[in-house]
């Protein structure tokens, strides 16, 4: 049969539709996923005044609005609506401050996000999600259950308390400095703390600060006896000899075009205080048993060379170039000695670490880790149970180390204090063990029996009083970190 002009036109025609039909279903129905919803509250209490952010993110299409309402007792509150364009990740920060409820309320939270698609019959894809919750506005309140510590300039302290209600972080806060508690097997928390050198009696202030699940924090003073000490001075004469000894090693850490002084500067500078900060994040992979037991161990036959918290003045060719703090304990004995563990934990750090050169941290529970640095030859490795008296390195002149000698240190969190302390029986038990018993509880009752249970190192000599380092250092003590 002939088809004319017409009919051509007609088949055209239907042939455009139906591709524009299903372009048009292609274009509605390609995306028919709503957009996810995130928020960064984490539980189902939450306050009048804590910022709670949402985020919405959608694969294929940009986020268009974003809504939050409160349905309580069958009431819906508008808290915040915002519209969006162009993103395809989108937030919105919120509180409850004009919510209208009170204290122990029980309400929905109600979250939507719609985005820019065509589906959803062209007004876009939804997503509500619906979270239960309780307003919860009460500050936790904390008890201190053991004696008022006694702490020394540099050195440790400790407090066992109690805290009024489930919290999600809780500790002591010295300035800018926070030390974590960790709670016990009875519910009460102990934690150890630090007088930073660097303070001042009347300066040294420390806070019990807790924050609950909702959001509520509370701080206040902890009772604490604060005691001076003063610390050493010494001058050290940086030579040639020294920075010749140390060009290679110092240039690997800092390979930039610079003098050989300017290199040891940088070094005693800028990645002194980056190893600092390194043992800082160090000092958090801890565990919240107390897994020493009684006196750390002295190095034996050492003697002592540089002690804690020694202020340094650096002369290079007869003039003043930098000033710092040495910490920690400096221990010589005869060239690549053994270093043994000062007690019983486990090694959270093996490797090289700028001015500590080969360097060992062992993590003893509740935020408490010994440091040995310096080392020739390192013999565990991170994850490394180790006991007292086991033979984990040998002393060595790596880093800024003018001489074989071991550098020992204490950290409590990260933060380095007077080794001293440690090794002193009687202080552990006069400071930590007889203010633990002070609290009670049968958990940390367990603890303390077994910190001060009878320790037989076999082959392994008797530490050392530790009252040699109080000294002033000897002239053999130059260019420890």
């Amino acid at each position: 049969m002939y088809k004319g002009p017409r009919s051509k036109f007609s088949v055209v025609f239907t042939l455009l539709a139906v591709a524009a039909v299903i372009f048009g279903a292609f274009t509605i129905f390609r995306d028919m996923q709503p957009p996810d919803i995130y928020i960064s509250h984490d539980g189902d209490r939450i306050n009048l005044s804590l910022p709670v952010t949402v985020v919405a993110a959608d694969a294929a299409s940009s986020i268009k609005s974003m809504e939050v309402a409160v349905r309580f007792q069958e009431n819906l509150v508008p808290i915040v609506k915002k519209e969006f364009s162009g993103e395809r990740r989108e937030e919105l920060t919120f509180t409850l401050a004009d919510s209208g409820l009170k204290n122990n309320d029980v309400f929905d939270l109600e979250i939507s996000a719609v985005d820019s698609s065509f589906g959803g019959l062209g007004f876009g894809n939804k997503n509500t999600v619906i979270i239960p919750m309780r307003l919860d506005t009460s500050e936790p309140r904390m008890t201190v259950n053991s004696s008022v510590p006694y702490v020394r300039r540099g050195g440790t302290g400790c407090v066992v308390y109690s805290v009024s209600k489930e919290v999600t972080r809780t500790g002591v806060k010295v300035g800018e400095l926070f030390f974590p508690a960790f709670r016990q097997e009875n519910g009460d928390y102990l934690c150890f703390f630090a007088f930073p050198h660097y303070l001042d009696t009347k300066d040294f202030n420390p806070l019990l600060t807790a924050l609950d699940k909702a959001g509520n924090q509370r701080s206040q003073a902890l009772d604490v006896t604060a005691m001076p000490r003063r610390f050493n001075s010494d001058t050290i004469v940086i030579n040639r000899s020294f920075l010749d000894s140390k060009a290679a090693e110092f240039t690997v850490v800092v390979p930039e075009q610079m003098s050989d002084i300017e290199r040891f500067l940088v070094m005693n500078g800028r990645i002194r205080r980056a190893n600092a900060a390194t043992l800082m994040e160090t000092g958090k992979i801890t565990t919240p048993e107390m897994l020493w037991k009684g006196a750390f161990q002295r190095m034996p036959k050492a003697a002592s060379r540089a002690g804690f918290a020694d202020h340094r003045t650096y002369l290079w060719e007869g003039k003043k170039v930098d000033e710092q703090t040495h910490m920690g304990f400096d221990l010589a004995s005869v060239k690549h000695a053994d270093v043994p563990a000062a007690n019983f934990g486990t090694v959270v750090y093996a490797g090289y670490l700028g001015i500590y050169g080969n360097l060992i941290v062992i993590d003893h529970g509740l935020g408490l880790q010994s440091l040995y640095s310096h080392l020739s030859e390192i013999g565990v490795e991170p994850g490394r149970q180790v006991k007292k008296g086991e033979i984990i390195g040998k002393t060595g002149s790596t880093g800024m180390a003018g001489g074989d000698h071991l550098h020992f240190g204490i950290l409590v969190s990260g933060l380095e204090v007077t080794p001293l302390e440690w090794l002193d029986d009687h202080w552990i038990k006069d400071n930590i063990i007889d203010r633990i018993k002070d609290a009670g509880g049968r958990s940390l009752e367990f603890q303390v029996n077994e910190a001060t249970a009878p320790q037989v190192e076999s082959g392994r000599p008797a530490p050392e009083k530790p009252g040699a380092s109080d000294r002033k250092p000897s002239r053999r003590s130059r260019m420890r970190p």
